[in-house]
């Protein structure tokens, strides 16, 4: 037997890998089981995706290899959305790099830019894979608590406490998963501050932005952003194209092209007609994204009642295609208490162990399921607590 590289002695297979399987053989018994833990869009994109998809699939010059850094089309696309959304330009040929989704760019910004031993800063809770990938990198990663207390928005005065010359990067998720939180402008003006200071990296890891109402937020509109951040973007939860793995990653050329040293030796280009695909849906209008943001609201109700009906408390004004909530104090283990759920209502809800011990006594329930079933997982939860 080969011995495993060290790199992955400190690394999990990923939660939802494992409980998928799980899911997946329980269904194979026979079983109805309701998954409302990934956040795996059930939607599809607009029409016009599909049949530019398959108008270019039929093209013979399509299947070949493709560009590292995406077709024009696309780079012009993203560089056109990131000026509508969010006033920012970009030059479409040095400061966008299009992803294999933004998961893929999370593990090269991290080859990019950080060393064995170097610190991290990731946030509890957060996102698995920062802490994963910079584990992976054997670099070390340094927690930085959110709490509700404070409405999951960073706490500066803490983050001035710690030692930041030491830090190399910095992991910010706003708008944030998994607690829906928005964020505060005026952190970010203090962290920016920080980081100019300090000399760190801040990235920005934002694919919802979105899915919340509002003024859509992106880090570079706070001024001084762009010589120490960079942002990463995706049409996965936005667009409805979580399958169809397409991202990118925006920031001063510098940056972009440290990026790419990686990226150029990880893969050979992204399928054309799915690049063309992106490019038209990153031209949708307003009234496309009022649409997605509608059905996440309706869809919110039913989740919110589920969340009363397992006695939890949660943040009303939450946003995203998730509903995070704090369990009962009568809960003694949140994850036997998920399971019981799995076993007794076939319903499957995230517990919050997952995104850190900040999240160990919580769950998430995921928006990405119709009301119509939603509706009943909340009847057999209902009927779960009335046996």
């Amino acid at each position: 037997m080969i011995q495993e590289a060290t790199r992955i002695q400190k690394v999990s297979e990923y939660y939802f890998s494992g409980k998928l399987k799980e899911i997946s053989a329980l269904r194979q018994q026979g079983r109805d089981i309701i998954n409302l833990g990934i956040g795996s869009p059930d939607l599809s994109p607009d029409p016009i995706a599909i049949e530019t998809l398959a108008g270019a699939a039929k093209m013979p010059s399509s299947h070949g290899y493709q560009s590292y850094i995406g077709v024009p089309e696309l780079r012009d696309a993203i560089a056109g959305y990131m000026k509508k959304h969010y006033g920012q330009h970009f030059d479409p040929n040095t400061e966008i790099l299009p992803l294999i989704g933004s998961k893929e760019g999370i593990m090269h910004i991290t080859m990019a830019f950080v060393n064995p031993g170097d610190k991290v800063l990731v946030p509890n809770p957060g996102y698995p894979t920062y802490t994963s990938v910079t584990r992976l990198a054997e670099a070390e990663p340094v927690q930085y608590l959110l709490d509700e207390s404070n409405a999951w928005n960073i706490d500066i005065a803490y983050l001035e406490k710690l030692p930041l010359d030491e830090i190399k990067l910095m992991w910010v998720n706003y708008p944030n998963m998994p607690t829906g939180a928005k964020g505060s402008r005026k952190d970010f003006e203090k962290l920016i501050a920080l980081a100019r200071k300090h000399h760190f990296l801040i990235v920005n890891d934002n694919p919802y932005g979105q899915l919340h109402e509002g003024t859509q937020f992106s880090i570079f509109q706070i001024e001084g952003a762009r010589e120490v951040c960079l942002e990463l973007n995706s049409l996965s939860k936005s667009h409805n194209m979580a399958g169809w793995r397409i991202g990118w990653l925006s920031g001063e050329f510098d940056y972009i092209r440290m990026v790419l040293r990686v990226k150029s030796n990880m893969d050979s280009g992204m399928f054309l007609p799915v690049q063309k695909a992106a490019a038209k849906m990153l031209q949708m209008n307003a009234d496309w994204y009022e649409k997605l943001r509608g059905v996440y609201a309706s869809r919110r109700k039913v989740a919110q009642l589920i969340m009363q009906t397992l006695g939890c408390s949660f943040q009303a004004d939450q946003q995203g295609m998730f509903v995070w909530g704090k369990v009962p104090d009568s809960v003694k283990d949140v994850t036997v208490w998920t399971d019981e759920i799995l076993e007794k209502a076939m319903v499957f809800i995230t517990p919050g162990f997952i995104f850190g011990t900040a999240g160990n006594r919580y769950i998430r329930i995921s928006l990405c399921s119709s009301e119509d079933i939603l509706e009943e997982a909340l009847r057999r939860i209902q009927n779960m607590e009335t046996k």
